[in-house]
């Protein structure tokens, strides 16, 4: 089996039948085997506004009660995750919608952030890579909604999507990570950088030429180095094949 590309989606978009095609019809062309992970945070906000309850992140994590944990399972593991199905099958791809719960298939415990509670929020401690290696031999194509089972408890917690393909792209050996956003790469001095190293990156954000909401994309990128990928890039739709920019650890460059 050829090198796997683990592909993260936001939820911003998921509600666009224009971005789905595309990305149906990108995903086809590639030749590779490949796992997307997807968001939903705008159709789950909406979700629960809707049911009359807070919307609250904190650091950019969803404030997960209870009742938060029912609808945004409901909404990413039901209504986005078998919407995106749809139109993979559609476009001709055997795509299999599952979430962390699935086949055990991801297990967490409770994030604590800085000793902060955020209800049920969990991080990943452990990949079942036999089940996604069994499903990508086969040729289907897992498309993963961001639950995870918690490893002492068995509930059902919200992981950020990053955190998801951070830690499946980890556990497949030799996979590239793929974060697919709105803008084509990585700017710096008004140019897209092409590579990226851990290093460069870090002296990037302290020069204050990597600012705003990229910072947390390009550390997304490097945690996923760090879990094990060959490589990551932050990529449009449009860049996709090979486009946007690389991260690669500092060793790869020599």
């Amino acid at each position: 089996m050829n090198a796997v590309s683990v592909i993260k989606v936001s939820g911003h978009e998921l509600d666009d039948p224009a971005f789905l095609t595309g990305i149906a019809a990108a995903l086809r062309a590639m030749s590779q085997p490949v796992v997307l992970v997807h968001g939903g945070g705008k159709e789950i906000n909406e979700a629960v506004l809707q049911a009359g309850l807070a919307v609250e992140f904190v650091d950019g994590l969803r404030v997960t009660s209870p009742e938060v944990m029912n609808i945004m399972q409901m909404v990413v593991c039901g209504t986005i995750n078998k919407r995106i199905v749809t139109t993979f099958v559609n476009a001709g791809m055997r795509a299999i919608g599952l979430s962390g719960l699935d086949l055990g298939l991801l297990r967490c415990e409770p994030y604590r952030p800085n000793g902060r509670d955020l209800g049920r929020v969990g991080v990943v401690t452990a990949v079942d890579s036999e089940v996604l290696r069994h499903l990508l031999a086969a040729g289907w194509l897992p498309v993963i909604a961001p639950v995870a089972m918690g490893q002492a408890d068995g509930l059902s917690y919200n992981v950020n999507a990053d955190m998801v393909a951070e830690a499946i792209a980890g556990a497949l050996p030799g996979a590239e990570l793929v974060f697919v956003s709105n803008v084509p790469g990585v700017f710096i001095d008004g140019q897209i950088a092409p590579i990226l190293t851990p290093a460069a990156v870090e002296a990037h954000i302290a020069r204050g030429t990597i600012t705003g909401g990229m910072i947390p994309k390009v550390r997304s990128a490097l945690a996923a180095l760090s879990r094990g990928a060959t490589s990551a890039r932050i990529v449009n739709l449009a860049g996709l094949r090979d486009g946007g920019t690389r991260f690669v650890a500092e060793e790869a460059r020599s």
